[in-house]
Order: C-alpha cells, then sequence, then structure tokens
C-alpha cells in the first residue's frame, strides 16, 4: 500500500525540482557550445584561411589542433578556480577567455595572431569543458543524472552544427572577410552564456565545502526528488567533505585550504593514490583517450578534405555535406540523452564503440578503393560507401561515447578530488585530441587517408575491450556512492579498522 502512495506523494514536487534541475544544467551546459563551435567553424574556415594566408598543411594542422593542447591551461587553473570563486562563476569567467579569443582570431591580419587568438580561446575552452560537467553532475538528481550530465555533450554537437552552418552562410563573403567573420562569430554565444548563468544556483557540493548549510540545504530542495533524498543527499556530501554530523547552522566555519592540504589532493589522486582511487583515475584516463584517439576529430575538423577525397569537389557541396554531419552528430545525441538513465552507461558505450569500428572499416574501404581510381573515373559505390560511413560513425559516437565521457568523469571521482581529476580528465582528452588533429594530414600523406581511417578502426577495437573489463555499470547510484564500485569502501574499513587497532593498543584517550 505504501509503494501505491508513494507516487501521488512526490510526484508533483519531483516534476517541478526535475525542471529546475533541468533548466540549471542547460545553462551550464551551454558554455560547451564555444568549443563545438570552433571545431565545426575551423573545419570550413581552413579552407579559406589556408588560400588567404598561403599557409602549408603542417601550419593548417598546427593551427587546427593546437588548441586542444592550449585548453590543457584552462582546464587544470579550472579545478582551483571553481573551488575559489565557485563553480557558476567559473563558468562565467571561461566564457569571458573565449570572447576576446574570437575576437582576436576575427581581427587576425596573419598567422601569428591567428595563433595568439587560438591560445586564449583554448584556454576558454579548457575551463568550459571542466566546469560545465561537474557543475551539472552536482546539481543533478541521481535518478536524471546520466541525462542532465550528457547535455554538455549535445551543446558540444549543438556548437558544431552551429559552426558548420556559420561555414555555409559565409562562405561567399570575399575570401580575406569570410573565415574572419566565421571565427569572429564565436563571441556571441560567449555574451549570452555569461549572463543566462548568473540566474543559475551555486553547487551545494561547493557551498558545504565553504560551510554554507543553509544554502546547499536550499538547493538540494530544488533539484532533488523528495526532501528525505535533501536531508540524505546533504548528509553523505558533509561526510565527503570531512564535516561532523551533529554539525548544523546556517554558516559553519570552514578551516582556511593550507597548501598541505592541496598537496594531500595530489598525493590522493597522482602520488600515493589508494588501489581504488588508481582504478578510478585509470578508467577514466582510458576513457578520455579512447574517445578521442578513435579518431572523431579527423572526420569533424577535417570532414571536408575526406569528402573532397571522396570525390565531392564543390565548395558549397563540401559545406552542404559537412552540414549533414553536423545535423546527424546532433539529432543522435540528443537520442542518447534519453537512454543513459533507462540502458545504462555501459550497454550505450559498447554498441557505441562496436558500431564505430565496423563505419571505421567501411570509411576506410570506401577511401581506399577511390584512391586507385582518377578523378575522372569515381567508383559511385565508394563515393556512396564514404558519405554512409563517415554519416553512421559520427552516430554511433554521438550515441555513446562521446557523451559518457564527461558524464562518467562528473561521476566517479569522489568530492575531494572532483575538480583534480576532472581536470585530468580534461587534459588527457584535449593532448589525445591535439595529437590527432595534428597529425592527421601528415598519417594521411604517410600510409592514405584510407589507411588512417584503418588504424582508428583498430584503436577503437581496443577502445571496447577497454570498456568492457574497466567501465563499472553507474546508474543510479548518488555521487557519494561511486566509492563502492571500485572498492574505495572496503578500504576506508580496512584503514578504519587499522586506526582503531591502533588507537586501542597506545591507550589514546576518546574525545
Amino acid at each position: 500500500m505504501a509503494s501505491a502512495k508513494l507516487p501521488e506523494t512526490i510526484e508533483p514536487k519531483k516534476n517541478s525540482n526535475f525542471r529546475f534541475a533541468f533548466t540549471c544544467a542547460i545553462f551550464a551546459s551551454m558554455a560547451c557550445i564555444i568549443l563545438g563551435y570552433d571545431i565545426g567553424v575551423m573545419s570550413g574556415a581552413a579552407i579559406y584561411i589556408k588560400r588567404d594566408l598561403k599557409i602549408t598543411d603542417v601550419q593548417l594542422e598546427v593551427l587546427i589542433g593546437i588548441l586542444n593542447l592550449y585548453s590543457l591551461i584552462g582546464s587544470f587553473a579550472a579545478g582551483r578556480t571553481s573551488d575559489w570563486m565557485g563553480r557558476r562563476y567559473t563558468v562565467v569567467f571561461a566564457a569571458s577567455i573565449f570572447f576576446t579569443g574570437a575576437l582576436v582570431m576575427g581581427f587576425a591580419v596573419n598567422y601569428g595572431m591567428l595563433m595568439a587568438g587560438r591560445f586564449v580561446a583554448g584556454v576558454g575552452v579548457g575551463y568550459a569543458l571542466m566546469i560545465a560537467p561537474v557543475y551539472t553532475a552536482e546539481v543533478s538528481p541521481a535518478s536524471a543524472r546520466g541525462f542532465l550530465t550528457s547535455f554538455p555533450e549535445v551543446f558540444i554537437n549543438f556548437g558544431i552544427l552551429l559552426g558548420y552552418v556559420s561555414n555555409y552562410a559565409f562562405a561567399r563573403l570575399p575570401l580575406h572577410l569570410g573565415w574572419r567573420v566565421m571565427l569572429g562569430v564565436g563571441a556571441v554565444p560567449s555574451v549570452l552564456l555569461a549572463f543566462m548563468v548568473l540566474v543559475m544556483p551555486e553547487s551545494p557540493r561547493w557551498l558545504v565545502m565553504k560551510g554554507r548549510l543553509t544554502d546547499a540545504r536550499a538547493v538540494l530542495e530544488k533539484t532533488t526528488d523528495t526532501p528525505e533524498e535533501a536531508e540524505q543527499r546533504l548528509s553523505d556530501i558533509k561526510a565527503a567533505a570531512g564535516i561532523p554530523m551533529d554539525l548544523d547552522g546556517d554558516v559553519v566555519t570552514m578551516p582556511k585550504k593550507q597548501s598541505s592540504e592541496e598537496s594531500q589532493v595530489w598525493r590522493e589522486l597522482v602520488f600515493s593514490p589508494t588501489p581504488a582511487m588508481r582504478r578510478i583515475l585509470f578508467s577514466v584516463l582510458g576513457l578520455q583517450f579512447f574517445q578521442q584517439a578513435s579518431g572523431i576529430d579527423s572526420v569533424v575538423l577535417y570532414s571536408p578534405r575526406v569528402f573532397k577525397t571522396a570525390g565531392i569537389t564543390d565548395d558549397n557541396q563540401l559545406l552542404g555535406t559537412t552540414c549533414a554531419v553536423g545535423v546527424t552528430k546532433t539529432l543522435t545525441i540528443l537520442i542518447a540523452t534519453f537512454l543513459f538513465d533507462k540502458l545504462g552507461r555501459r550497454p550505450l558505450v559498447l554498441s557505441s564503440v562496436g558500431g564505430m569500428v565496423v563505419s571505421l572499416v567501411g570509411l576506410g574501404t570506401g577511401l581506399t578503393v577511390v584512391g586507385h581510381h582518377s578523378a575522372d573515373a569515381r567508383v559511385p559505390w565508394a563515393v556512396a560507401l564514404c558519405i554512409a560511413s563517415i554519416l553512421a560513425f559520427v552516430s554511433f559516437f554521438s550515441i555513446g561515447l562521446g557523451p559518457i565521457a564527461p558524464v562518467y568523469t562528473s561521476e566517479v571521482f569522489p568530492l575531494r578530488v572532483r575538480a583534480l581529476g576532472f581536470a585530468f580528465g580534461v587534459a588527457c582528452n584535449r593532448v589525445t585530441s591535439g595529437v590527432v588533429s595534428m597529425t592527421f594530414l601528415s598519417l594521411s600523406n604517410a600510409i592514405t587517408i584510407g589507411g588512417s581511417f584503418f588504424l582508428y578502426s583498430g584503436v577503437a577495437a581496443l577502445a571496447w575491450l577497454f570498456f568492457f573489463f574497466f567501465l563499472p555499470e553507474t546508474r543510479g547510484r548518488t555521487l557519494e556512492e561511486m566509492g563502492k564500485l571500485f572498492g574505495m569502501e572496503d578500504e576506508g574499513v580496512a584503514v578504519a579498522d587499522a586506526a582503531a587497532t591502533t588507537e586501542k593498543a597506545v591507550e589514546l584517550p576518546t574525545r
């Protein structure tokens, strides 16, 4: 009988609170539009930048890929910034940095100035990639966290589509003006984001870390399904932050964070981690590495060149076909958001990567066949196979591997090391992305463009094995429960037992 009454009691509040958490996730995830826009717009702008500035392929691939390496600065700085000024103001800060970078790129008069703009924009991208998923995970109820924390990837894809549309819209402008407008327009989303984020609440976990328990409780009551869940979540967060359960009040005075405490966080995560923490870090770094090493940036950033190799030579047709890639990615990621909390993380990522392997083999085959024929003797079925394989590849990527990386990374780290752990995940992701995007043209010249995608298919096959053996299912668990999946609770019990034995042996007085 009790179970029959439960929905009538909590359903209205659940719906209201879900809408509030949904709105917060939307606003925070908009920060990821700036990364998506840069990826999408550079794929088309690169055609005109090369013609206008008369740069080489090597200079072009460095220009495209270097932003990922620059973003390392932002991703690591965001961890400290978000702990200092809060999650939501860090989102605003990220938007302001990218705004500056977009303007510098838009007004660039030479390759050096363009690279300077890429540096500034890259720092902003690093901030956005780190803070948006962390904030979203911390305000999301466990029942919908997979759905909500996939939003950053949704907005990356939406940004990519906007970048493609910008390419198509401004391609008819004069050569010296078109690519500059494409890049400069990227400042617009940053302005909108800065104003929208100001209406968001602060993360309840950050509020607890600052001793603002009443404020944290108020946010949790707006974002959880029931008042009881809000109290339980608050208790869990207090325990994770090291606040005694019997300590309560509007504001709790928290000791200032000493440099020794920051060093302790680094020791816990990097220098002397427990076996459970090592498993968490290994799983996250492997996930972030394989997400990029499977070649998604080579397809997205260089899709016009890939389509040109497949036999599509007209600029308008190239950009139009590239827009189809953006539409496909965006629609597919929207489907994925509804499946994370229904099917779970593992089924989606394993089926996603399996489909990517098949698609990459098809793309490699089609490009190899096309490459063995002259421009006047294209093989229609091979061209069709290339286009179909690219669309299938981005679809499979967006249904699982794409959104699961930020979702999983934002979930599994304990509160104390979450910001730094996510920064490490983003750093691995961006380094891998930078290496892939800055070597694709050289790799294609060395082993052919078809051979490059055969290589990526092999990497994707290794990724499937890694995910099968090392990624446990996290669906439905609260953030404070994640450590149990990796054995952290057992380690805590063992440490506590050892401490109790030691205390008894030396007969210390009980406080």
